[in-house]
């Protein structure tokens, strides 16, 4: 048995997950994976403005202080975490920190990509004295891969089963894993969809007082408002083939002010309905790139949103569309919990990159390991 932190910020900017989860046995796939604790510390309005303005139009400076700030953010959220769940730090074997992305360039027309999250794993380290994997894209990006999505390895590892699956995440944004079954020949698939709740979030931040569309009321109450959908539609991204990744570079706060000034005549209500349809669409059409078959499990911020499940409903076609939760993980969870078995993995020496996946060009050792 061993007791791994995972700890996870998304492109959603929700604030940082961290799972304590305990591991039996040292094969590649775990005997067991219990989840021993998890909190979620959202970010204040204030922390969250100053990270989407570093992702706008930050400076080096701000780049520096905000690593060394979120590392020791990140430090004493693992400190609550241990606390609440009564895990000393003498037993944690080491702290999986995915960090928070701050940009993100994919690779394209024979040109390497490049990535950066901040979150100081030295920080991380002097604060809860406890050592720290790290940095776990920027392996797969060197060998030629998008670095994304890293949960392509954690799904096949913790879900694959008898029969086939697809994993759904919805967080700022959103990917897919498609599992084959057991045995199969066949290879995994996963890419990024394209937005989750990053461009719903945002416009309900700009045009109310809210901070999200709590279960998706104010789309519900909306009507899709078509020009407005095509207009994103017509990105070429949504017609780019697997291996593909994408974040707020390409979706972000500025295309979004331009949009809604496009189409300044639409209420809060149809704004909304809009963006939670390109969302819904997108990540429906996308499954054109996946084998037939499987049941469609939702994990993430956006799995909450019952206008956006609502629409999933309807637009998968051949597929049920179900809860993380019914396999037995919290799907709030579960993306904390992979860079806990990144951890895991990186220590036990398994190569945990998805070449599959990201379209490097073999499999990998990820993360950097800092002592405390």
């Amino acid at each position: 048995m061993s007791v791994f932190v995972g700890v996870m910020s998304g492109t959603s900017l929700d604030g940082i997950d961290v799972a304590v989860v305990r591991f039996a046995g040292e094969a590649e796939r775990p005997d067991s994976v219990d989840l021993l604790g998890f909190l979620s510390e959202p970010y204040d309005a204030a922390f969250r403005e100053r990270i989407r303005s570093l992702i706008d139009e930050g400076h080096v400076a701000d780049v520096c202080a905000l690593d060394h700030e979120f590392g020791g953010r990140i430090g004493s959220a693992v400190e609550e975490a241990l606390a609440d769940s009564g895990v000393p730090a003498s037993e944690v074997t080491a702290i999986g920190s995915h960090g928070q992305t701050v940009w993100h360039v994919p690779p394209r027309d024979g040109a390497s990509g490049s990535t950066l999250q901040i979150g100081s794993p030295a920080v991380i380290a002097e604060v809860a004295g406890i050592d720290v994997v790290s940095d776990f894209r920027s392996r797969d990006v060197a060998a030629g891969g998008h670095g994304a999505p890293l949960t392509a390895y954690t799904d096949r590892v913790m879900f694959t089963a008898d029969h086939p699956r697809l994993i759904q995440n919805i967080g700022g944004m959103a990917n897919v894993t498609a599992l084959p079954p057991t045995g199969s020949r066949d290879t995994p698939v996963a890419f990024d969809t394209g937005p989750g709740v990053a461009l719903i979030d945002a416009a309900v931040r700009r045009l109310t007082d809210l901070p999200f569309d709590e279960d998706g009321r104010l789309a519900a109450a909306g009507t899709v408002v078509d020009a407005a959908l095509e207009d994103w539609l017509d990105d070429p991204f949504f017609v780019e083939p697997p291996p593909r990744s994408t974040g707020r570079e390409l979706f972000s706060t500025a295309r979004l002010e331009h949009w809604l000034e496009r189409f300044d005549g639409m209420s809060v209500e149809d704004t909304v309905a809009t963006l939670t349809e390109l969302t819904a669409r997108t990540i429906a059409d996308a499954y054109g790139y996946l084998p037939e078959g499987g049941d469609c499990f939702l994990c993430g911020g956006g799995a909450r949103n019952l206008a956006l499940v609502s629409r999933l409903h309807r637009l998968v076609e051949g597929r049920a569309v179900r809860d993380l939760s019914e396999l037995g993980m919290d799907p709030e969870a579960r993306e904390a919990i992979a860079f806990a078995l990144l951890a895991r993995q990186n220590l036990l020496g398994f190569r945990a990159n998805a070449p599959w996946a990201t379209g490097a060009s073999g499999r990998r050792a990820l993360g950097s390991v800092t002592k405390a």
